[in-house]
């Protein structure tokens, strides 16, 4: 249900269509080992099959205790750290503890209907530790609680205006995001590396 292909370019997709590629918790350790598999990947790219990137924590086992597993941030941290390009390609709508994925990524574009929504409000969950800060630092504080307490779902046009995703694609996400990272694709992984360092570094 996780698949992992490429080298140079790592596509890593989400594959339970029939469940809006809803997440158990072994497709969530599944996502966890292949990001931390492709560290030395020059782009990573995160997708989904079918309309829906990833509806969140399977319902069942966000029952369970899944929403609070440790693992959420053990992925969203793999893919802050990546020192390549990052892309979350989103074919449709994220939700819930998906949104931590793509807040992760240095890239977010999206299909045209796509939605993004993260309910933790109305089932009664926090969200995963980094996520908030992450979600602020691209939308800022009033529209993180748009999403977060308000429990808005963002369609892409108004994510667009937002700063939430970067670009609105028509056709194949995957295929835009091949394109986004022709550049790092064509370099020496450590003049990615340290420009990516370069825009993350705090001003003296």
């Amino acid at each position: 249900m996780i698949h992992a292909e490429g080298n140079a370019l790592r596509l890593i997709r989400i594959d339970r269509p029939d469940k809006a590629n809803a997440l158990t918790p072994d497709m969530l350790q599944a996502l966890c080992e292949a990001v931390e598999g492709a560290q030395d990947a020059h782009a990573l790219v995160l997708t989904g099959t079918g309309k829906v990137f990833s509806a969140g924590a399977d319902l069942d086992a966000a029952k369970a205790g899944m929403a609070r597993t440790p693992l959420w941030e053990r992925l969203s941290g793999a893919i802050a750290r990546h020192a390549g390009l990052t892309i979350c390609a989103l074919n449709g709508t994220v939700a819930g503890g998906a949104m931590g994925m793509a807040l992760a990524c240095d890239l977010r574009i999206a299909a045209p209907g796509a939605k993004l929504f993260y309910p933790v409000m109305k089932l009664g969950y926090l969200p995963q530790q980094s996520d908030p800060a992450r979600l602020a630092a691209l939308v800022g504080p009033a529209r993180a609680k748009m999403i977060l307490m308000a429990g808005q779902k963002i369609p892409a046009d108004e994510a667009l205006t937002w700063g939430l995703i970067d670009r609105i694609v028509e056709g194949d996400v995957v295929e835009a995001a091949r394109d986004l990272a022709t550049d790092v694709l064509a370099a020496d992984p450590g003049h990615a590396a340290a420009i990516k360092a370069l825009i993350h570094r705090r001003p003296v």
